[in-house]
């Protein structure tokens, strides 16, 4: 794992993800337009920004990895374990993309493109079919195991074998500074059942949920044996990352984006 700064834009790439004919990074909230609690590379259209400053942000991102905005495909993040498929990159026109916490593609006119302010950014490349994917897990996500729903997809859609793929877990909120209520609790045994025990640590009397611990969790169980962390808090590092907790809500969205070289 690397940070880059080429020139105004900073971002952090994975080494399992450094190879030939694969583009990707996890753009850091540094080197946009943006003001104020937005400072400054805010991708995000729904929290308050200028939707211009927004448009500009998104160009500025993609020049810096030679990628167009004409080949943007993202979705509208709801917080379940929807796919979409990329076949072709997303009209222009289309004013809303489809709603999808994970979207995949094999094309590499296409640009996978996904925001996050906590929750975990997921990708995953299959070097043998030549085919990607992002994922976005909040508690919810999580729960309800969209890792293995993307795993299971790209075996569906394209034939991967669940050993052959490397995925990688971005920043996100940690587990020190994720205190969650009952209901979520509930949620997690639930879901994990015996391996609860050691997602949900303890801080004094709070309860916590290691988002990181459960998402490779689940990876691995789908067969997965690659899986780059990133191990960083969004939460403990506003500097470089919007954390919808630690910003009480009030905060932009940092991007991921990953695509296919011919």
């Amino acid at each position: 794992m690397s940070f880059h700064q080429p020139d105004h834009i900073r971002y952090l790439t994975f080494e399992s993800f450094a190879v030939r004919g694969l583009t990707h990074a996890v753009f850091t909230r540094v080197g946009g337009e943006s003001i104020g609690y937005l400072t400054s590379l805010n991708v995000g259209l729904t929290v308050g920004d200028d939707p211009q400053t927004v448009a500009r942000n998104r160009q500025h991102a993609f020049n810096t990895l030679n990628r167009t905005t004409a080949s943007l495909s993202d979705s509208w993040l709801v917080h379940q374990n929807n796919v979409k498929v990329y076949e072709s990159p997303r009209p222009a026109q289309q004013q809303y993309p489809e709603k999808a916490d994970i979207i995949l593609t094999d094309n590499p006119e296409v640009t996978l493109f996904m925001r996050y302010a906590d929750c975990v950014p997921i990708l995953l490349y299959d070097p043998v079919k030549r085919a990607i994917g992002l994922a976005h897990a909040g508690w919810q996500g999580t729960v309800l195991k969209v890792a293995r729903t993307a795993v299971e997809a790209m075996q569906t859609r394209y034939g991967s074998s669940p050993s052959d793929l490397r995925t990688a877990i971005g920043p996100s909120i940690g587990p020190d500074r994720y205190e969650v209520g009952p209901e979520v609790v509930e949620r997690v045994r639930s879901a994990f059942g015996a391996d609860a025990l050691t997602l949900l640590p303890q801080y004094g009397s709070s309860t916590h949920f290691d988002l990181w611990e459960a998402n490779r969790l689940t990876l691995h169980q789908a067969g997965v044996q690659q899986v780059e962390l990133a191990g960083i808090c969004t939460a403990s590092n506003t500097q470089d990352w919007f954390s919808h907790r630690a910003e009480n809500g009030k905060t932009g969205r940092f991007g991921v984006l990953l695509a296919l070289e011919e």
